[in-house]
Parts: structure tokens; C-alpha cells; sequence
């Protein structure tokens, strides 16, 4: 099918082979002028890296260079993506500096595509659209009273991802506002430049060290099985049953245990940053590592955390900007960086296809986070966050590339949309709201690679499960998953959209 896909993030460029592999004649469009999506070189703001280290974070037949360090840093990882297109030939497919505007589909089930690149603009037409443009889309950055005089007073207000010159907050008064990865990454990369750095987070979460009691990696604790285990999933099966039936004081300990250790190593409380609740709770909306050298300048007072606050107001007075906190403190402010999330947009989608892709409350209605059910030739990829987004992008590209060739064995619509509404009922009530559209996944990235897997019929073998309890996830583990089921596609004829999946022989018979 001739496909067109948005976005040459992980999501993108493991669809685009994935599909070209199979046949398909594949265009990608990226608005950016490089590859990379989220690590894009346009997006690096000072201190970002990766939360996972480099052995977990990777497609599954390209490591990461040895070079690299265990946390590579989001410039090393864009390196890394380039690489991996350039080595699998996906550049000449990828059209750079091109944002599609407009994606409509035709009575048929095709679709037009409008998109502005360096020529112009210009409209093709494609059989299948995949979106990849992730989760991360859209920089949300709240509306400020008093931003439009803070600006013309020569302020900076900005997303953390727009932020990417650590020069400009030289001796500057900087205030970022949020408490999650993004915000103390640049906090702590800011901070020895500043006159003066006030992090103000309206709620102070819970945060994992990359080793515990400076000694055991936290992969070996929450990047395992065993670590998904610990945090009741939609529906309980075999050991996490027990976990959270019978074996639930053992699991409680366990956890209790993760939160002692964590205080004391930080000296939460002696910093005046200890979180309100259980460490329980940072599955509920944001998992984020501790960045490196935060809780230090947090102490020495490089850094102030205005904690249980927001920003009521920016003013300018007697020629001064400032910034008026809900606590009643009132801080001088030249530039505010804001670490307060994302969008999940899709701009060049029409109100009514919108419509039917999201459910009445505005979040996205995906089956397996890649169906929109009842739209025609429309998959998504990249859809989930997650903990290992390459393996997951890339079991997605797999998902993805079955649907096309009618190869899945799925339930019927009104079965996945009943799933598909559970789902987001349930990851409402356990994140307590903040679930990103119904897009965020984590800590159960594992379960939903899962049943992408059994819907392709691959189950991981037991060994290879049982090794999965207690050690961290590895990515190379899955590469023969891919070829297989890549092998198993090739050849097969692109299905339309909606035509019904082979169904399993009766039993005693083989199938034809």
C-alpha cells in the first residue's frame, strides 16, 4: 500500500523499515529538520537524557554505541536514530522540515495529504496513514495573568523543551515551574549560571535513584517483571494475583522498604522535599529519575523548591519583573521555564475525524493504543508512553503491518471498544486523572507489549519470561520476534481496512 506516516521519531522510523521491509511504498513526514521526534535537536534542553540506561533503551537488532554512557544524553540519543536510519535506509523515505496541515480522507477510505516543506506546499494522495507523532506534540505551557506585560517587559516565558541555551539564563533570575524529569533536569543544568533558580511545584512527586542506596540499579527493581508486578494491572493473572491478594503484606513491605531507602538516601526530609503519600504513588500519573546533583543544590541552596505552590501572577514593577506565588512569596523572575507536560494534538485531522477518534471526554479511543475503531486505513504508533519506548515502537510497527495485511486475530469492534473504554476508565481512576488522553501507560509497558504480541500470535518463550521476573528487560532478546513475525507477513497481500482476520482451525485440523 502506498502509506504515509507522520512523524520519524522511534515510532516512525521503526514503522517506515518495518513496512518498507513488507513491501509497502512508504512517505515520511517530519516537521523538524532532523530525525528524532521527542530528541530532536530542536526539543534538547540543557541536562536532558534518558531515564533508562542505554542496555534497556535501544531497537532491538541496534544497540547503542559502547561509547556511550549508561544515561546517554538526548543528543547522543538523536545520534543514535540518525544512525539507525541512515544504516536502514529510511532517510531518502523521510521528508524533513515538512509539518502535514491537513490529512482528509475521500468516500473510498484514502487519504490526502497537505503538507509544507521546503518547495511549498503540495497535496498526495496515500491508501494508509499511520501517525507517529507521539505523545509528546505539543509543549503545554499554562496562561499565565500578567504574561503579556511580563513579555513586553522583556521576560521569557517558555516550555522547558523551547529552552535550549544555557548561555541565556546567565545571571539571570530563572523560575521553572513543574517538579517532573524535564523540570529538575533543567533546573540542575541552570542553576551554577543563575543569579538566582526557584523550581515552584504545585505538588512534590516521588523520585527513583538511578541506584538505590548509591548501589543497586533501580532496572534491576522496576525495569523488570517483577517490577510491573508490584502496581495492580486492569486484570490480575498468576503471580500478581497473589501479589495483591494473599502475598499483599509481602508486596507492601516491598515497597515500604523502596520508600525508606529513598528518603534517607536523599534526605528528603532534612531538605524539606519529603512527598506527601506513599512512594506508591509515582505509578499514578509521572515515573521520573533523580537528576543528578538536584537534591545537592536543593541543600547548599543553589536551588529553592517553592513546594505546594503556583504562580498566581507575573507583574513588572519599578522596572523589576517578578513572579506573585499562591504561598504569598513574591520572587524575582527574568525567565520562566515551564516543565508542565504536553499535548496531544492532531492538528491536520478535521473536528469530525477528531471526533471519532476521541471518546466524549477528549481522550484518545485507541485499541492497543493503535486502533481507532471504525476509521478506515488510520493506525497510530508511539501512542503509549512507556519505559522501553524503542521495543515498544517497534512491536507497535509490527502490530501495525499485520492490521494492514489482515493478519491479526482480533475481536470484533464492539468488543474493542468495550476493552478500549475499560481501559481508559481504569487508567483514570489509578492516575488519578492524569493519564495524558488516555496515553499513558507506564508502569505497564511490558503488558502492553505483551498483548501486541499475543495478538501476533508470538509469545515470548517461558524461559525468556521467567528471565524477565528478575532481571531487566533487554531489548535484543526481541529481535527474533521481529524477523519472524516479518518473515511470517512477507509476501502477504495488503488487506482493506476492516476485512475480517483469518480465525483459527477448528480443532484437530490444520489450517489451509
Amino acid at each position: 500500500m502506498k502509506t504515509a506516516i507522520i512523524g520519524a521519531g522511534f515510532a516512525g522510523l521503526s514503522t517506515a523499515r518495518t513496512l518498507r521491509d513488507l513491501g509497502h511504498d512508504v512517505t515520511v513526514y517530519e516537521k523538524a529538520p532532523d530525525v528524532g521526534g521527542v530528541w530532536s535537536t530542536t526539543r534538547l534542553y540543557p541536562g536532558v537524557s534518558t531515564q533508562n540506561g542505554k542496555d534497556t533503551y535501544h531497537l532491538s537488532d541496534f544497540p547503542m554505541p559502547a561509547s556511550y554512557p549508561e544515561w546517554p544524553s538526548g543528543q547522543q540519543v538523536q545520534e543514535y536514530l540518525h544512525s539507525y536510519a541512515e544504516k536502514f535506509a529510511i532517510l531518502p523515505m523521510i521528508r524533513l522540515n515538512t509539518e502535514v496541515t491537513s490529512a482528509t480522507q475521500d468516500d473510498s477510505g484514502g487519504w490526502q495529504i497537505t503538507a509544507k516543506g521546503p518547495d511549498g506546499e503540495t497535496t498526495e494522495s496515500y491508501e494508509q496513514l499511520v501517525v507517529c507523532n507521539g505523545i509528546f506534540s505539543a509543549p503545554a505551557v499554562p496562561d499565565f495573568e500578567g504574561a503579556q506585560g511580563f513579555r513586553d517587559a522583556s521576560g521569557t516565558i517558555c516550555h522547558s523543551s523551547e529552552f535550549l541555551n544555557l548561555d541565556d539564563a546567565r545571571d539571570k533570575h530563572v523560575l521553572v515551574v513543574g517538579y517532573g524529569k524535564s523540570s529538575c533536569d533543567v533546573a540542575a543544568a541552570l542553576a551554577p549560571v543563575t543569579a538566582q533558580l526557584t523550581v515552584v511545584a504545585r505538588e512534590l512527586i516521588w523520585k527513583m535513584p538511578k541506584k538505590l542506596a548509591n548501589r543497586l540499579n533501580y532496572k534491576y527493581l522496576f525495569l523488570t517483571r517483577m517490577g510491573e508486578a508490584l502496581f495492580p494491572y486492569i486484570e490480575l493473572k498468576g503471580t500478581e494475583k497473589f501479589l495483591h491478594g494473599l502475598g499483599r503484606p509481602v508486596r507492601n513491605s516491598m515497597i515500604g522498604s523502596v520508600q525508606g531507602v529513598i528518603a534517607r538516601q536523599l534526605k528528603l526530609k532534612k531538605r524539606g522535599v519529603e512527598p506527601k503519600g506513599s512512594f506508591e504513588r509515582i505509578a499514578r500519573s509521572t515515573v521520573s529519575l533523580v537528576t543528578d546533583g538536584f537534591f545537592d543544590m536543593v541543600e547548599d541552596g543553589r536551588i529553592h523548591v517553592a513546594r505546594d505552590a503556583r504562580i498566581d501572577r507575573l507583574e513588572v514593577a519599578d522596572g523589576q519583573r517578578r513572579a506573585v506565588l499562591s504561598n504569598g512569596q513574591t520572587i524575582p523572575a527574568d525567565i520562566v521555564i515551564c516543565g508542565t507536560g504536553w499535548h496531544q494534538e492532531m492538528p491536520f485531522f478535521t473536528a469530525q475525524m477528531q471526533a471519532r477518534i476521541l471518546d466524549e471526554r477528549g481522550n484518545f479511543r485507541l485499541y492497543r493504543c493503535i486502533r481507532p475503531i471504525g476509521v478506515k486505513n488510520l493506525l497510530f504508533n508511539g501512542y503509549n508512553s512507556s519505559f522501553f519506548s524503542p521495543l515498544s515502537a517497534e512491536i507497535g510497527a509490527l502490530w501495525v503491518a499485520a492490521h494492514m495485511a489482515g493478519d491479526l486475530r482480533l475481536p470484533s469492534d464492539e468488543e474493542q471498544l468495550a476493552a478500549t473504554d475499560r481501559r481508559l476508565r481504569w487508567m483514570e481512576e489509578r492516575s488519578e486523572g492524569k493519564h495524558a488522553r488516555g496515553t499513558n501507560i507506564i508502569p505497564f509497558s511490558m503488558h502492553q507489549v505483551d498483548e501486541l504480541l499475543e495478538d501476533l500470535r508470538e509469545p515470548i518463550p517461558a524461559m525468556q519470561r521467567f528471565m524477565e521476573w528478575q532481571l531487566p528487560v533487554k531489548p535484543g532478546k526481541y529481535a527474533r520476534i521481529v524477523e519472524k513475525v516479518k518473515s511470517r507477513l512477507k509476501g502477504k497481500t495488503a488487506q482493506p481496512s476492516g476485512t475480517p482476520a483469518p480465525q483459527p482451525a477448528p480443532t484437530g485440523q490444520r489450517a489451509a
